[in-house]
Order: structure tokens, then C-alpha cells, then sequence
């Protein structure tokens, strides 16, 4: 079956320069959707290739999206915005994915999935198809990372292959330019609560001659650093309690005189130990706040403790009543330690206590103040209510 005025399927390929495939690609795509026995069309997303691939396309019988963004993820998002079918199907121009599939991963998706990957280490690597790194450090790493830090039980987080209902992943709304789209699609329909599938398929070499535009490293920590933004907990908050207690145990040593602590270096160090808990867990908290605003009220679940914590309507003025409170108590702090210390005979040790937890407020009173302005900064070029 051709391509059909009124599509049900839709393939949606990126391409740059991919002369020596795209046909074979296409004609695969044709393949998989006459097996499934739906309607469809073929898009090809170009990114400006100048080797004649945007001719071979439309011989084939595609449909050229052309698209001025480079980035594998543009090319996707403007290839799916363009699709009409409500079925998309989604890989790469190099011949490499199997489009002939195509019944298999719409089987789910009659079904009720919203999202259905391929699997390539349940399927089979035709020998050279995957570099020795990807297939043994950097896929497995990134997948068990995606499994811990977000609970998605999915073996091969960055397989390209992917078939999903269009209006599901339109409720997302993708905005990754880069390679890092891969992972922004799974992440955020986990955040989303949509249902994901994975089959297994296979994956067949590069041709000798192709260069593939996947760069190791780079992409690969565009990858690793998407993931760790929108899981801050783990990127913050481990550390960030660590510094939390051993600064508490601290100061608690030094009161009960645990342990010797003389001189003021031993308070300065403690001190530093707390800044940095402060700074780090304020961080923690505005950076998750403005993901869960930024992106949980458009593709869905957002943070609701946050929500009441800091709620955009009086989360600004809560850290500024903060700010000022933490402000006249370190202030007030301050003022009984000065004066202990010319008028009173305590110990040492005691004024020094007090003008810690004076440190303390104060840094607290920054911290707070500086989370409301980020706050403010970030809502005002969102156009939002504060």
C-alpha cells in the first residue's frame, strides 16, 4: 500500500547527507508499511544535505521536511510535527534499524502503549554493527542509569528505533536539539506515566563508506548530563546531606568538647562544611523546583511537595520572610555574642557557639534571598505569575 492523502502511520527519518542509504532505508519503510496494512507516508526530515539525498527521497516517494535546525532532534521534532498519521515510527537513514518491523512494534500500540522501543541486546548485533564501546560501557551504563534514576525498566535507553502514538509524545513537548533527544522522549514519558514497550531487534553494520554522525563522547555526556538535570536528587542532594551531617556532627563534637577542637580554625572549618550543605541543598531545591514547574505542567506529573513548598504565587515571598527572618536572628546572635564576649566571663567556647549559629542564619538568610531572586528571574522570562 502507497502513501494515502490520509496517513495512519507515518516513518519519520532524520537525514544529513545520507545519499548511500537513504533508498534502501525507504524502501525498507515501504516494507513495513504494507506489512502492517495501515495507510501511511514516509517523511524524510532533511537537515540540509547537499549529496542529493532530498532528490533520492522523493524518488522513493517520501515527503521532504526540510529543516533549517541542525540536530538530530531537530529533525525529529520537525519531522513528527509534520506527520499526519496517528501512529509514527521513528529511525535512522543509515539502513542500520529494521523498518520492516514495523507490525511488530504497532502491535503494542493497538494495544494501549503510548511508546514502544526497540531492544538491540535482545535482538542480534550483526557483527560491526555497534562499537565495542557503545556496546559494552556506554549504552549499559546510560540504561542502568535510566533505570536508577528514574525507575524505567527499559534495557536499551538509547535505542534509535521507536514507534509511539503522535499525540502521546506531543504532549511532552521535546525541545532537545542534539542527540540528547533520545533520552528527553524516555524521561520525560516516565515522568509523564505513559506506557512504555520494548521488543527486541536488530541492528545491521554501517557501510564501509558511511561516516556516522554519533560523536562518542561528546554525545555521550550530553546524554549523561540531560539525565542528571532532571534528577537533581541524585545530583544534589547525596552530597549535599553528607555535607549536612558531618557539619551537624561537627558542631555537636566541638559543644560536648567529643573531641578537642581548639583555636578558631576548627569553627571555620565546620562553618565551610555548613555553607556548603546550604548551598547545596538550595540549589537541590530551586533547581527541582524549576523543573517541576518548567516541564511537570506541561507534560504532567510535576512535584507537588515542591508545589506547596514554593508555590509560585507565595513560594517568593515565603524565602524573602525567610531571608529576613534568618537575617535578624543571625543580627541578634551576633549582638549577644559581641556582648558576652566584653561583658561576661564565659568560657570561650560558649561565645563561640553562639556566633556559629549567628553564621549559620546568616548564610541562611542568603541562601533564601538568592533562591527567591532565581526564582523571580526564571519566572519573569517564562512570562509567569509569581
Amino acid at each position: 500500500m502507497r502513501t494515502s492523502p490520509e496517513p495512519q502511520l507515518s516513518f519519520v527519518i532524520p537525514c544529513l547527507n545520507e545519499a548511500p542509504t537513504l533508498a534502501a532505508t525507504i524502501r525498507d519503510c515501504h516494507r513495513g508499511g504494507a506489512a502492517t496494512g495501515l495507510p501511511y507516508e514516509i517523511l524524510v526530515a532533511d537537515n540540509g544535505s547537499s549529496d542529493g539525498s532530498v532528490e533520492i527521497a522523493r524518488l522513493e516517494g517520501a515527503r521532504v521536511v526540510a529543516v533549517p535546525v541542525r540536530g538530530y532532534g531537530a529533525a525529529l521534532r520537525a519531522g513528527i510535527q509534520e506527520a499526519r498519521g496517528s501512529f509514527v515510527f521513528m529511525g535512522d537513514a543509515d539502513s542500520t534499524y529494521r523498518f520492516d518491523q514495523a507490525p511488530l512494534f504497532l502491535e503494542p500500540l493497538k494495544n494501549g502503549a503510548d511508546l514502544v522501543m526497540g531492544n538491540r541486546f535482545q535482538g542480534t548485533i550483526e557483527p560491526g554493527a555497534m562499537p565495542f564501546l557503545h556496546r559494552y560501557l556506554g549504552n549499559p551504563v546510560l540504561s542502568l542509569l535510566g533505570r536508577i534514576l528514574f525507575g524505567i525498566e527499559v534495557g536499551d535507553f538509547h535505542c534509535g528505533l521507536r514507534a509511539f502514538r503522535r499525540n502521546s509524545i506531543e504532549r511532552l513537548s521535546l525541545c532537545s536539539n542534539g542527540m540528547e533527544f533520545a533520552s528527553e522522549m524516555v524521561i520525560k514519558a516516565s515522568i509523564c506515566d505513559l506506557c512504555l514497550k520494548e521488543i527486541p531487534t536488530d541492528l545491521r553494520p554501517n557501510p564501509p563508506s558511511r561516516r556516522p554522525h554519533l560523536r562518542t563522547w561528546r554525545d555521550g555526556w550530553r546524554h549523561l548530563k540531560f539525565m542528571l538535570s532532571f534528577s537533581p536528587r541524585y545530583a544534589f542532594l547525596g552530597l549535599g546531606s553528607i555535607c549536612l551531617v558531618t557539619s551537624l556532627l561537627l558542631y555537636l563534637a566541638y559543644s560536648a568538647e567529643i573531641y578537642v577542637f581548639t583555636g578558631t580554625t576548627s569553627l571555620l572549618a565546620a562553618s565551610f562544611l555548613f555553607f556548603a550543605a546550604c548551598a547545596l541543598i538550595s540549589d537541590y531545591i530551586v533547581t527541582r523546583f524549576f523543573f517541576a514547574r518548567r516541564y511537570g505542567s506541561h507534560v504532567g506529573r510535576g512535584g507537588r511537595l515542591i508545589d506547596r513548598l514554593l508555590n509560585m504565587r507565595s513560594g517568593v515571598d515565603r524565602l524573602m520572610r525567610a531571608a529576613v527572618f534568618s537575617l535578624i536572628l543571625g543580627i541578634v546572635l551576633i549582638m549577644i555574642a559581641s556582648t558576652s564576649y566584653h561583658n561576661n566571663p564565659i568560657p570561650i567556647r560558649r561565645i563561640s557557639q553562639v556566633a556559629f549559629l549567628a553564621s549559620v542564619a546568616l548564610s541562611i538568610s542568603l541562601f533564601s534571598y538568592l533562591a527567591g531572586a532565581k526564582i523571580s528571574t526564571l519566572a519573569a522570562f517564562q512570562d509567569r505569575e509569581i
